[in-house]
């Protein structure tokens, strides 16, 4: 095994040494099951072909996009050369901006001077083969582009990356300003938390307007799981990557402190459940609506990556999410959240109950959740809740974005995300697997 598989499987091969439930000879069983199953080699295979067909995020997208290309980096470095790779990570530091901030995204300058979509295109003489934008409501593109960096530099080895130079300032320095951006911009001193504007759990969609990706003086600033969950993995990929010992004690510090008030503030003890937003000016939503009720999928999953909750309390959230699939009726626990919120609260038309990230179904995610239960040992739990991921790729032909409560496909039939998460699921049931054979 490699040392990128071996640091991520580590808390699960931890967990079976402590004394899992399964036996010897169940865990054998498991192992034999997956390196037989032909399911898994068809769409592993599809993944590959789909991500030889570029770096945007599908066929919906003209645009690459960090918090995509973070989670199929790893699948695009099976079957691209490593020169395009670095360069979509250093094109993304090239349109930094002055104060350390990240694009959601860049296009090709030509597609984006006739694009219909009202972005406040960014342009750099640095890069002028593309524009960028972003998405101001969103507080995850500077924690995406270090995951990606970790992810590039963990999997290849080349740490001489980290030193590679953009106008004067190493790919290293320029990360750690990226965090920097975080805690000058985007940080709430009272609860010591990262802030974004209101969205459906990790959804860059606010209610308050019809589109909804821009932050303005309608935006209701909150704190949630996702946004925090995700400073707190990029911290400690940064601790991996820097060598330096003031960086490495400043950003321990500081995840540790991140961590500790994301259990105060944000985590539900009596109900083992994270709180969907603490807001700091006030609801966009009536006054006589729980918002508490609602259980966010996707942030408990990066919660999960970021090492927030016990292996009891992963147990109980996987099972959450399970009793939640069954009360809505949809296919995989990649649902976004349940219950959804009521029609009418979101002003962008695609955001109704069960409705893109309102509710819809989401491999993207879901395969995270899967990941981290391999991880955290629960493989035959994750082994039988892939089993409807898989399927549906198959049935429908391709990795679509997302799929409505009935199964039906939505969004983009390329949606190389999807791909990429499934695909890394795989490669970690089957280096489990060998291990337990």
């Amino acid at each position: 095994m490699n040392r990128y598989l071996f640091f991520l499987l580590l808390p699960g091969l931890l967990a079976v040494s402590c004394g899992k439930k399964a036996s010897v000879a169940e865990e054998r069983r498991l192992a034999e099951r997956i390196l037989q199953d032909t399911l898994m080699d068809r769409v592993s295979a599809m993944a590959l072909e789909v991500v030889r067909g570029g770096f945007n995020a599908g066929d919906g997208y003209g645009e690459v996009w960090i918090r995509d290309y973070n989670t199929f980096i790893e699948l695009a470095m099976e079957v691209m050369p490593d020169s395009l790779i670095r360069d979509n990570l250093l094109t993304f530091f090239r349109f930094q901006g002055e104060t350390g901030d990240i694009v959601d995204g860049f296009i090709d300058i030509r597609r984006a001077s006739h694009s219909s979509i009202a972005y406040k295109y960014r342009y750099t003489a640095l890069e002028p083969r593309y524009a960028a934008h972003k998405n101001t409501v969103e507080t995850d593109q500077e924690s995406s582009l270090v995951q990606a960096v970790w992810r590039y530099v963990t999997q290849s080895g080349n740490r001489a990356f980290l030193q590679q130079t953009v106008e004067g300032k190493t790919v290293e320095r320029r990360l750690e300003e990226a965090l920097e951006y975080l805690l000058r911009e985007r940080y709430d001193e009272r609860y010591g938390l990262l802030w974004g504007a209101t969205t459906a759990d990790w959804g860059d969609v606010q209610p308050e307007h019809p589109w909804g990706v821009e932050l303005d003086e309608n935006s209701h600033r909150c704190l949630d799981i996702y946004d925090n969950a995700f400073f707190v993995i990029a911290m400690n990929h940064f601790l991996d990557l820097t060598e330096r010992p003031e960086a490495r004690k400043r950003w321990t510090e500081l995840r540790d402190q991140v961590k500790a008030r994301i259990r105060t503030h944000l985590w539900d003890a009596e109900k083992r459940k994270f709180i969907p937003h603490i807001y700091l000016e006030g609801s966009p939503f009536p006054p006589d609506f729980d918002e508490h009720a609602v259980y966010y999928h996707g942030g408990t999953a990066m919660a999960i990556e970021a090492g927030l909750l016990t292996q009891a309390e992963i147990a109980a959230s996987n099972q959450a999410m399970l009793a939640n699939v069954e009360a809505s009726g949809a296919l995989s626990i990649g649902l976004t959240l349940y219950p959804p919120y009521p029609e009418g609260f979101f002003q962008n038309k695609g955001m109704h109950p069960y409705g893109y990230q309102n509710g819809g179904d989401w491999t993207w995610f879901g395969g995270r959740m899967i990941r981290q239960l391999i991880r955290y040992g629960f493989v035959q739990e994750a082994y039988d809740e892939v089993r409807p991921m898989l399927e549906r790729v198959i049935k429908n032909g391709g990795f679509f974005e997302w799929y409505r409560i009935d199964g039906t496909p939505s969004g983009s039939g390329t949606f190389r995300g999807s791909a990429g998460v499934l695909h890394q699921a795989i490669e970690e049931f089957r280096h489990w697997a060998k291990i337990h054979q």
